[in-house]
């Protein structure tokens, strides 16, 4: 062959560290958020079929299994939009370091865990 890495050169091992498990959230939070607003225009499509068919579908929205999936909802931009924060921290070079990462990441994390039980006093309250 004259490529000079060959498939058997492949890493077999890769370290599953917390900048890893943050690039995975983020990917999916970020197809969870894609989706929210596919089901958010089908939802508000529903305005232009008149009054009663909205109303309707309110009524089923505002359900309490739906105020949790909002409160989860709530978490997933937040984690989203903190760990954005991150990155850009980590572009910058203000936390390159694996330990800076971590240290970042556990702290944004604080910040999210506690917003989003601010948020759930709101909801719930």
């Amino acid at each position: 062959m004259n490529c000079p890495y060959h498939y058997s050169m492949v890493i077999k091992h890769y370290r599953w560290h917390i900048g890893t498990r943050a690039w995975i959230l983020h990917r999916l939070s970020g197809v969870a958020l894609i989706s929210y607003l596919g089901l958010h225009i089908w939802v508000i499509h529903h305005i232009a079929k008149g009054p009663e068919e909205f109303n309707t579908l309110m009524r089923f929205l505002i359900s309490p299994i739906f105020k949790l999936l909002e409160l989860g909802l709530f978490g997933i931009i937040l984690y989203h939009a903190l760990n954005g924060i991150r990155i850009i921290l980590i572009d910058l070079g203000w936390a390159a370091e694996l330990k800076a990462q971590k240290i970042t990441f556990w702290a944004l994390v604080g910040i999210g865990i506690i917003a989003v039980g601010l948020g759930a006093y709101g909801f719930f309250h």
